[in-house]
């Protein structure tokens, strides 16, 4: 992908930091700007037209959030992607950052082999008009949104989001190979309990990275909640290394499934964006 000179703007205050992200992704064959001030940021990616931008959230002028709210505001640089850099780990943090469109969001410290996968990845949703997720094959964006605007107004429809929680942590202990690995097998998961069933109609895709929605006739709602819930959360434990799963069962960053089910989806939303905005508000 480096042989395309994708163009890489890096917002980061931390001089080492910058430093070190600017000299990896040049000698990865990135063209890189960066800049240490969130002002410097806005200018910056008006003016150099990256192809992805790398935020810190702390800066010394006005924060991350800020930048992605006026870039996001402005049609030259609307369709950024951004791929959040940050020490804040809440929950909250992590949704005000999807609420403004943000791509990804990594944690200090961070491997720098994932952040060049996930820059790698975004840069191939992009390239392939987000049409399907790159760990997992399914859909996602643009395929999402039109699917679900398509069945909002249909009757007899029901919605499940399907969330994998703690991903983050998981991938802090034990790489982001493993956690791809957990992501991939969940979903196959979803797609087999689909099909063993019989399910005609049925959708399923990506909301979020570890958030997969799921459309079905709403006879089967309950019947797949009740496999889904059951299925997942017995398959949780197989994920860890064997020696790590007993001191993991009571950890509260333990791998968890949560199933939110909306059925029926007629008449109950204005559209798609309202949709959205509720299930990451019930999700998060």
């Amino acid at each position: 992908m480096a042989n395309v000179r994708y163009k890489l703007l890096i917002v980061e205050d931390d001089v080492d930091v910058a430093e070190m992200i600017t000299a990896y992704f040049r000698a990865q064959g990135y063209e890189v700007m960066t800049v240490n001030w969130g002002e410097d940021g806005v200018r910056a990616c008006q003016t150099f037209h990256p192809d992805l931008a790398i935020l810190d959230i702390r800066l010394p002028d006005i924060d991350g959030y800020e930048v992605a709210r006026r870039l996001r505001g402005d049609r030259r640089t609307a369709h950024v992607p951004i791929i959040f850099l940050t020490e804040k780990r809440e929950r909250a943090d992590k949704l005000q950052g999807l609420e403004l469109g943000a791509d990804d969001y990594i944690t200090k410290p961070f491997d720098i082999q994932e952040l060049r996968l996930r820059v790698r990845n975004a840069l191939q949703r992009i390239s392939q008009g987000s049409l399907t997720n790159p760990i997992s094959g399914l859909p996602e964006g643009r395929l999402v949104d039109e699917h679900l605007g398509s069945v909002l107004q249909t009757d007899r429809v029901g919605l499940l989001l399907v969330s994998l929680e703690n991903l983050d942590a998981f991938r802090e202990m034990y790489g982001f190979v493993a956690s791809d690995d957990v992501l991939r097998a969940f979903s196959v998961i979803i797609q087999n309990t689909m099909n063993e069933l019989g399910i005609p109609d049925h959708f399923l895709g990506h909301l979020g990275p570890a958030d997969f929605v799921l459309t079905v006739p709403s006879a089967n709602v309950s019947l797949l909640h009740e496999r889904l819930q059951s299925r997942l959360t017995q398959s949780l434990d197989y994920f860890y290394p064997l020696k790590d799963r007993e001191q993991m069962l009571n950890r509260p960053d333990r791998l968890a499934v949560r199933i939110v089910e909306i059925n029926p989806l007629r008449g109950r939303f204005s559209g798609v964006d309202q949709l959205k905005v509720e299930l990451l508000r019930i999700r998060h």
